[in-house]
């Protein structure tokens, strides 16, 4: 089915909108991927922030020019999806990733990574990472074990002096009863 020219320029617009302004995009290979397990990524890539489309080579080329994904116009061939937003690269990559790993039809290209490119071993890596709420609930861990320990010491102290006024009670006793 031919697409016209006006459908043409709404997602050449959306490709600059979304995909060419994403600080994270990865790209991947999708032949031989059923319609539901499209959309089954296309929900576990939203459910982290980020969005799953398919793209048109000839069309996201022209859309990337003179941005940072431009260095990925290579490839830009065969079937194309991209997995980008702007926060959780982590998650991006992790739910692209185990994805690949289930449905040996998703096969990664390659990605940008903060304006940065990244191979296709590359991207594995990053989802190898820890997810920004992994990270945040041990920064806070490492924060509040010195609070924590600091606490622990001054109940420490107390119960100690409780102990140390105890004992002079009891020898007090003593003294005043012999």
């Amino acid at each position: 089915m031919a697409v016209s020219r006006e459908k043409k320029q709404e997602l050449v617009e959306c490709y600059e909108q979304g995909m060419a302004k994403a600080p994270h995009v990865f790209l991947v290979g999708f032949e031989g991927l059923s319609v539901p397990e499209a959309t089954e990524l296309r929900d576990q890539v939203r459910q982290i922030g980020g969005r799953y489309v398919v793209v048109k080579n000839r069309l996201a080329k022209k859309a990337i020019k003179g941005t940072p994904l431009e260095s990925l116009e290579a490839e830009f061939q065969g079937t194309t999806a991209a997995a980008f937003g702007a926060e959780d690269a982590v998650g991006i990559a992790k739910a692209v990733t185990e994805f690949a790993k289930k449905v040996k039809a998703i096969k990664l290209k390659a990605g940008l990574l903060d304006g940065r490119q990244v191979s296709a071993r590359e991207i594995e890596e990053i989802a190898a990472l820890p997810s920004r709420e992994e990270l945040i609930a041990k920064l806070l861990f490492v924060m509040q074990s010195p609070v924590s320990g600091l606490v622990r010491t001054l109940g420490e102290l107390q119960r100690q002096f409780v102990v140390v006024l105890d004992q002079v009670r009891q020898e007090k006793e003593k003294g005043a009863v012999g």
